[in-house]
């Protein structure tokens, strides 16, 4: 038996509402108009059945402590830094203003391995969302554990003038500079208290990244935005993404997408400026 057997399998099922303030504020986040009925755009099953956690049981970097409880859903790898590191999620059916949503998520699989910066810890969830009943959006996600950096590591990512980003080989390509504004509204949503999104110090002296890092779920949010722009909305049947490098708030982010118009498929991509791919995703079109 592996170490963490007792946590496969392990459930646990969250219920909310997509309420119409919380549709406004979703809506408003990403420059939107409101909207009071009907469905939402794909991508705000991020912000629904958020963890509520009280404060009190939060560690030093803000994530809800872990330890070997029967009411500790995830398991307490011995290593203290976690990311998400990618989602592979189906869209069954459009989430409207004002749905009753449910939330079952379960420990699928967790593997320990060694990689190049030493041991990962790597978690697969397996969420299904209903919406007033009926499913709505199947995601499987993964969290990646990792060692501490030293306290004199050089800064995450590097700073480096040796390239620019290309976007010729692309169909559509937006450009952001995503701020600490939009990561705080963001961090609200989902209700996400990990502290490189939102304290500088920390991020810096910490985790030694180069300033407030944006979330993975936030580029993917962003890239959804594009594909929507160009698709239409509520237009994707699956779309999946990969955190490759970290995305620093105030720095040029550009948000690439190319289809294949025989197949269907999407290819899309977050870049710093430097060229640096920071987010790879995929999607396809229902």
């Amino acid at each position: 038996m592996g170490a963490w057997d007792a946590w496969i399998g392990r459930e646990i099922t969250v219920n909310d509402r997509l309420e119409t303030a919380l549709a406004h504020r979703w809506l408003a986040t990403f420059d939107l108009p409101p909207l009071s009925e009907g469905p939402m755009p794909q991508g705000v099953h991020l912000c629904l059945c958020t963890p509520e956690t009280p404060t009190a049981r939060l560690g030093s970097d803000g994530h809800p402590v872990r330890d070997d409880s029967p009411d500790s859903f995830l398991p307490p790898i011995a290593l203290p830094r976690r990311m998400w590191a990618a989602s592979n999620t189906t869209f069954v059916a459009p989430i409207p203003v004002g749905a009753r949503i449910e939330r079952t998520s379960r420990i699928a699989s967790i593997a320990e391995k060694e990689g190049s910066s030493g041991p990962l810890g790597f978690v697969d969830i397996e969420h299904v969302t209903m919406a007033d009943g009926n499913e709505a959006v199947r995601e499987i996600q993964t969290l990646v554990y990792r060692d501490a950096a030293a306290p004199d590591a050089p800064f995450s990512p590097p700073e480096t003038d040796a390239g620019r980003f290309d976007g010729t080989a692309w169909d559509v390509v937006e450009t952001r500079a995503p701020g600490s504004a939009l990561l705080f509204r963001y961090s609200a949503l989902t209700f996400n208290t990990h502290r490189i999104h939102y304290d500088w110090p920390y991020a810096r002296e910490v985790e030694r990244y180069r300033g407030l890092v944006v979330h993975g779920p936030l580029i993917a949010s962003m890239l959804l935005r594009l594909a929507a722009l160009q698709c239409g909305e509520n237009s994707l049947a699956r779309f999946a993404f990969r955190a490759l490098s970290p995305a620093i708030a105030g720095e040029v982010l550009h948000l690439a997408m190319r289809r294949d118009r025989r197949s269907g498929e999407v290819e899309m991509g977050a870049f710093a400026d430097d060229g640096r791919q920071v987010t790879k995703a995929t999607a396809s079109l229902a």
